[in-house]
Formats: structure tokens, sequence, C-alpha cells
């Protein structure tokens, strides 16, 4: 191929797709195309789970992981009452142990979903107070699963979820109430909390 075809070629490639930084900055792509690219994992990598589990799941973190605010969501599990009490170094840990059983939990419920598609819903388009929902529809071979994504936006116009509502279930919410029982069952020692935490809100497929 001539210098002059390869030069037109990745001109073309470049102007055919969204950079990162437009996706980043527009909810239902971003959801969408993050969401495809977990289906790619599920649809040809499923048995992975069952020979390295650890793996897959990496896999499946490295693409949900980067579209959380997990500083805003953990604040909101712990509410305001638990995150002004809790030291600096509570607040760290538990952002680090939510995080991980979070994305755990999402990638063994995607695995055992199995041969998924994800339809996004471009129409849908409710926005309050800086939080846009974008819709989806989850087809497992059993179930269709509503998904609504809650993303934050930010100043520099990039969004970041703060919030999933799985087929009716708000995991914000159910991970909150998740955390005032616990912390009355530990009284209210947040050390001891996050010691205990497990994130386990997902539903069956």
């Amino acid at each position: 191929m001539s210098y002059l075809k390869r030069n037109l070629l990745s001109l073309f490639l470049f102007l055919s797709f969204p950079s990162l930084s437009d996706i980043n900055k527009n909810p239902f792509e971003l959801i969408d195309t993050k969401s495809q690219e977990m289906v790619v994992v599920l649809t040809t990598e499923n048995e992975l789970f069952n020979t390295n589990p650890e793996l897959f799941k990496n896999k499946i973190k490295n693409i949900f992981e980067p579209l959380i605010d997990f500083n805003r969501v953990s604040a909101s599990v712990m509410g305001k009452k638990y995150f002004l009490s809790a030291t600096k170094e509570e607040r760290a840990q538990f952002i680090e142990v939510f995080k991980i059983s979070l994305l755990d939990t999402y990638a063994e419920t995607l695995a055992q979903w199995g041969d998924a598609e994800i339809i996004t819903d471009f129409s849908y388009d409710e926005k309050k107070n800086k939080i846009v929902s974008v819709k989806q529809e989850l087809l497992t071979t059993n179930n269709v699963y509503p998904i609504i994504y809650k993303l934050r936006e930010y100043k520099n116009g990039t969004y970041k979820i703060v919030n999933i509502i799985i087929n009716g279930i708000n995991l914000g919410q159910t991970f909150h109430n998740q955390f005032q029982a616990l912390a009355m069952e530990k009284n209210e020692n947040i050390s001891s909390v996050i010691s205990e935490w497990k994130s386990d809100a997902f539903i069956d497929g």
C-alpha cells in the first residue's frame, strides 16, 4: 500500500470513530459502547469464567471500573452521618473494599447471565440536577432485564455512573440500606463495618 493510501486510510478511520474523549462526553454512547465491549467478553470468553475466573473478572473490571465515580458512590452508600464520622483512612478503606466487592459481584453476575444481548434506548431523555438516565434492556436466554444507569455530568463535560437500577432494584439504595443495617449491628463501629462488608444486591439470571 502506498504512503498516500495509508495516510488516507488512517484519516478515514480517525474520522469514522469517535474519540474516547467524545464518548465520555456523551452518556448514551459511553454506556452503549462499554456495554457492547462487555457483551463481546460474555459471548466469546464466557467459558473463561470456569477455567480462569480471575482473568475473566479482570476483563470485565477493566471495562466497567473507569465508568463509576467510586468516591461519590461510596459516600452515598455510607450516608452523611457515617461518612462525616469516619476518619479519612476509613473512608479510603471503604472506597477500596466497596470497589472490589462491587466489581467482583458485577462480573460474576454477568458470567451467570452468559450469552446476553444489550440494547440501549437512545430516545430516552431524562436529565435532572446534572444526572442523566440511560435506559437499556439486557436480554438473556430466559429473561429481559431493564437497566437504568444514572450518570453525573462533571465540569469538564464528562460523565460517570453514580447509580444503577436493575430490574427495579435500586443498587445505590440497596447498598445504603445494607451499610446502615451493618453499622447498627456493629454498634456503629466503622472499621468493623468495613471488615464485614460484602456487595450482594445483584439478581440471578
